[in-house]
């Protein structure tokens, strides 16, 4: 079974930065796409960013992140990467990863971001 642990989140003052983690087993991540994506209260879940297969050469990002995330993989650990800058506060979710597709399923914790004075 797919399995994602999501790591690296914390509170951090509005323009911080954070370097999000998501270690997945039970699957050969280097020939998947992959994405993250938020939760903020009172919100659904939305995708935040996408990365392709293998070589990891194409990615994409929703509206409100261009600019200021990067998303990046290393095969070799099984693990995909957020690094987040210039964070605001409307940028506080609980920050997830998983393959993307129409339903989206095994769910990891994910990690809380925090954007706050």
């Amino acid at each position: 079974q797919v399995q994602f642990v999501e790591s690296g989140g914390g509170l951090v003052h509005p323009g911080g930065s954070l370097r999000l983690s998501c270690v997945v087993s039970g699957v050969i991540v280097r020939v998947l796409p992959m994405g993250w994506y938020r939760q903020a209260p009172g919100k659904q879940r939305e995708l935040v960013a996408t990365i392709s297969a293998v070589s990891g050469s194409s990615t994409n990002y929703a509206d409100f992140v261009k600019g200021r995330f990067t998303m990046s993989r290393d095969n070799a650990k099984n693990t995909v990467y957020l690094q987040m800058n210039n964070l605001e506060p409307e940028d506080t979710a609980v920050y997830f990863c998983n393959i993307p597709s129409d339903d989206p399923s095994n769910w990891g914790q994910g990690t809380q971001v925090t954007v706050s004075q």
